[in-house]
């Protein structure tokens, strides 16, 4: 994936995300995952799964999955848990945060924001 390739999907990703197209951002997520899988940065890919995880368990939550939201959420966090990584682009501290309000169903579900945003 080239460097214009990778902005183009986090961007897609983060609109989506925050529109609410939780699938949709899901695979757009996936699409940046997939290419640091292959380029061996595993702490990163972990963090990025994390990212994917959260849009299925707010895509769970919309749909009243409470296993769901449970199973996958609760990963979701486990994987966001830390200091913000510099070779991650979106804020991540704050967005888990959050997001384990959201879960619990105590808090709108968390906006996605580019590290520069946030």
């Amino acid at each position: 994936m080239t460097p214009e390739d990778r902005r183009a999907s986090v961007r897609r990703a983060r609109d989506l995300f925050n529109t609410g197209a939780y699938w949709e951002a899901h695979e757009a997520l996936e699409t940046v995952w997939r290419s640091i899988i292959s380029d061996g940065n595993r702490d990163a890919a972990r963090v990025w799964q994390g990212l994917i995880q959260a849009a299925a368990a707010l895509l769970h939550r919309r749909r009243g999955n409470r296993h769901g939201v449970a199973v996958v959420g609760a990963a979701a966090l486990e994987k966001l848990a830390g200091a913000q990584r510099s070779d991650v682009e979106f804020e991540t501290v704050r967005f888990r945060a959050d997001l384990e309000r959201a879960l619990a169903d105590a808090a709108e579900p968390p906006r996605l924001e580019l590290q520069t945003e946030a």
